[in-house]
């Protein structure tokens, strides 16, 4: 027996040893040039190794664990350890200040790093996107991409871009100043157009919370994404981390009555990710009539299903209500009395957006040189929304597909030409059916005006009921020449049709007043060409034009005011066939890249653009006293010159040191936009018979483009340390800017002092943490979340008089 027990205890000591023994091998190297990676730090199991000269590592490995490689400029990868006899292969990625390893969504280029593409590119990873609560993206985009602000109109509702100018007209029906709604760019989220078959873009619905990456293409888009003439956002939902499974719960609270609970499940397999996220977010508001309520839903999943095909999926379910008090005047805004329009209020003005978003893609590799991804996607849409006009409901169905063949082809031996053709086709069918309001029944109060205490007025007869049926379809190609030497040459075109059908269900039909209206766009080509040239791949310089159109929506082109009064008056009921799309033409030129062993990294563009055939109003007089209507026309041109700087720059980093790494930043933006043959009518006193209001035209040419400030710059800095601690700190200049096209009215400059510091840390091999606190505008200042352009008496809708904070908690546990 004591034999036996001998044996058995030399045997276990035998294998024990053995096994401790195991040396993991493997190789680290870069993920995009394939380059083995020396001196890089392996950490298994308590015991750490680095890289030899050609990449190669061994290190020991008992019991199953995770293996973490870091190297300074690269993003550290981490991953469960299952067997030690078979060797590791990984790859790293480069940290998205190297333009080498930032890539975009759709490019001819077969090299997808922003570094080769020739135009202007903004990416914001989570980095840039976290620096605030992380829950409102125009603090975001307003601190970190030159030449785009975003707009919005309530807590987190109304959310507009202006890109590089675009975006402010003249005053006019519902839409003309883009005041109300979003146009001129495309805005895509996974891959499914958010804006819809008619060129609005409404976000109230959007989760921002739960989006991880963020592009944005400055300028005509056209070649590529159809009737863009400012430029294209690709918005993208966060992406679980390879080889981890985890489920978290975010809490966030700040003043204002802000919460934020988030609740999430995230898988990274080899072959697939998978994203169930939940999210509800509330808010009082930072004045009167001002709260907020939404509820998210976003499932997203990716699927390798073997080495030619992938399976993407989208799905999202969104609920947003978002009270408004409508628009201060100069004097309200001067006096900073925040106690909005009595006319919004008292109407319980508001916008309820409830929608369903879906999409399927699939990206199938017929070879190497040829692959499809096409991606079918629908979109449901309810709303109701109520201001000092009235009462409408909107109920609309959106549903489409995109299909791109991206091909290559050596061209000799030396060269390769490849390129990106597809089509993109979207109907939408709605009804819009609007409403006059009138006092509550059970408002019983004598007492004259109107306060908080009576209630809110009620739904009173329709006023208007029409059925649209939209349609847009685009085909596009574009082709890049990649020369030796890392020249390269781009050449393409887009060509969009739009088709809009109006049936008015609300007034009868007569011999003179139709009831379906009808109008087609059709041939609008954008061409796009573009040269650019890599040096030591570390830098580009590049030139490019790209045209792009904007088609009118069907606010614009259609009459349908009745025409009573005087009989010389323009014919009403009928569509407005002499308006024609918008047309924006751009030059431009720039560099981008890194220096200084990757710690620095720029992008430098100046351009230069006109949008010509700018659209805007003609205000019809009724009488004396009264404008019966207007009606849009084209009328002119706006010229915008301007420069857009960004730079980046890694004082410190260190693998080992308290501090990781400390990166200031800063960027700056020149706007010289103005109008040129650019005039507007309204109905104002006549100066040969003063007594009576008659049509007046003014003329723009030569002022400043409204509401779009001529300087903008922030400078910021992000520290990270070893034990977990982080902080950033940012300062945001914003220029004094016209409120109105005559440069009359003006809004002052203001400046913003934002912070945030945090501390994150894995409390043990399953559980994560991230604890933060934040403030933003900490200095008190007074300034808009968005000013309503040549909309007097309404200017601004005001952001919070005092300093907004925050601060929360996220956990997670990983499997």
């Amino acid at each position: 027996m004591k034999c036996i027990v001998l044996i058995t205890l030399l045997f276990t000591i035998f294998t024990t040893s053995v096994f401790s023994q195991k040396l993991l091998k493997g190789k680290v190297s870069d993920a995009a040039t394939h380059a083995p990676l020396s001196g890089a730090t392996i950490v298994l199991s308590g015991k750490s190794a680095t890289t030899t000269a050609d990449g190669t590592f061994s290190i020991e490995c008992g019991s199953p664990s995770d293996i973490e490689v870091s190297y300074v400029g690269y993003q550290t990868y981490s991953r469960a350890v299952k067997n030690c006899d078979v060797e590791m292969i990984i790859d790293l990625d480069l940290n998205s200040r190297n333009l080498n390893g930032v890539e975009i969504s759709a490019t001819s280029n077969v090299n997808k790093s922003i570094l080769y593409q020739p135009a202007s590119i903004a990416k914001l990873s989570p980095l840039e996107l976290k620096r605030g609560s992380g829950l409102f993206m125009d603090d975001a985009i307003n601190g970190n991409v030159p030449g785009v602000t975003m707009n919005k109109r309530t807590v987190s509702g109304g959310q507009q871009f202006n890109i590089r100018g675009y975006g402010n007209g003249a005053r006019g029906t519902r839409g003309i100043s883009s005041n109300f709604d979003g146009q001129g760019y495309k805005v895509y989220l996974n891959g499914i157009p958010v804006t819809d078959a008619e060129g609005i873009t409404t976000m109230d619905d959007i989760d921002f919370g739960s989006i991880g990456n963020v592009e944005i293409t400055k300028g005509p888009a056209g070649t590529l994404y159809g009737l863009a003439i400012a430029g294209a956002v690709n918005l993208k939902t966060i992406k679980p981390e390879k080889g981890k499974t985890s489920v978290g719960q975010d809490v966030l609270i700040g003043n204002y009555g802000l919460q934020r609970y988030t609740t999430h499940f995230q898988m990274g397999g080899d072959h697939s990710s998978l994203l169930l996220n939940y999210g509800n977010q509330k808010s009082d508001g930072y004045t009167i009539h001002n709260k907020s309520h939404k509820d998210f839903v976003n499932i997203a999943g990716d699927f390798q299903l073997n080495d030619n095909q992938q399976i993407n999926t989208y799905f999202g379910y969104s609920n947003s209500y978002d009270e408004r008090f409508g628009e201060l005047t100069l004097t309200q805004y001067e006096t900073k009395d925040y106690s909005g329009n009595p006319d919004y209020i008292k109407r319980n003005a508001h916008s309820n957006v409830i929608t369903f978003r879906a999409g399927v893609g699939q990206t199938y590799n017929f070879s190497k040189n040829v692959a499809n991804t096409t991606t079918i996607f629908g979109t449901g849409f309810t709303s109701n929304v109520s201001s000092a006009g009235g009462w409408t409901d909107k109920n609309t169905i959106n549903y489409g597909l995109r299909s791109t063949f991206d091909t290559k082809f050596w061209v000799g031996t030396s060269s390769i030409l490849s390129g990106i053709t597809g089509v993109e086709a979207q109907r939408q069918d709605g009804q819009t059916i609007g409403y006059s309001m009138k006092q509550s029944p059970n408002d019983t109060s004598t007492v004259s005006g109107w306060d908080m205490t009576k209630p809110y007025w009620v739904i009173n007869s329709s006023t208007s009921n029409n059925t649209t049926a939209n349609s847009t379809y685009s085909v596009f190609t574009e082709w890049t020449l990649a020369l030796p030497q890392d020249f390269s040459i781009t050449a393409g075109v887009g060509l969009s049709n739009m088709k809009i059908t109006l049936n008015d269900r609300f007034n009868t039909e007569t011999a003179t007043r139709p009831t379906k209206y009808s109008k087609v766009y059709s041939g609008m080509a954008s061409p796009h060409i573009a040269i650019n040239k890599i040096f030591g791949k570390q830098f580009s310089a590049y030139a490019s034009y790209s045209k792009g159109y904007k088609a009118p929506v069907s606010s614009y082109f259609f009459i349908t005011t009745p025409a009573v009064g005087s009989a010389n008056l323009p014919v009403t009921s009928r569509v407005n066939d002499n308006l024609v799309p918008e047309i924006g033409n751009q030059f431009e030129v720039g560099t981008k890249g890194n220096s200084l062993n990757n710690k620095l990294t720029y992008q430098l563009a100046v351009f230069m653009a006109t949008f010509s055939n700018k659209m805007t109003a003609v205000a019809v007089p009724l009488n004396s006293t009264t404008t019966m209507y207007s009606y849009v026309v084209n009328g002119g041109k706006q010229d915008h010159k301007g420069l857009e700087v960004l730079a980046k720059y890694t004082v410190y980093e260190s693998a080992n040191g308290f501090f990781s790494s400390i990166r200031p930043y800063a960027n700056l933006a020149y706007s010289d936009f103005k109008y040129k043959e650019f005039t507007y009518q309204t109905v104002g006193k006549s100066k040969v018979t003063p007594s009576l209001d008659s049509a007046i035209t003014t003329v723009f040419s030569g002022q400043r483009v409204a509401a779009v400030a001529k300087i903008t710059a922030n400078i910021g800095i992000d520290i990270m340390t070893k034990p977990g601690v982080y902080a950033t700190i940012n300062h945001l200049y914003n220029d004094g800017v016209p409120i109105t096209s005559d440069g009359v009215n003006q809004s002052p400059s203001y400046n913003l002092l934002n912070a945030k510091l945090g501390f994150q840390k894995s409390l043990s091999k399953h559980f994560d943490m991230d604890l933060y606190v934040g403030a933003t505008n900490i200095t008190d200042t007074q300034y808009p979340f968005m000013i309503f352009a040549n909309q007097l008496p309404d200017a601004y809708l005001p952001a919070p008089q005092k300093a907004n904070y925050f601060g929360g908690v996220n956990l997670k546990y990983n499997f």
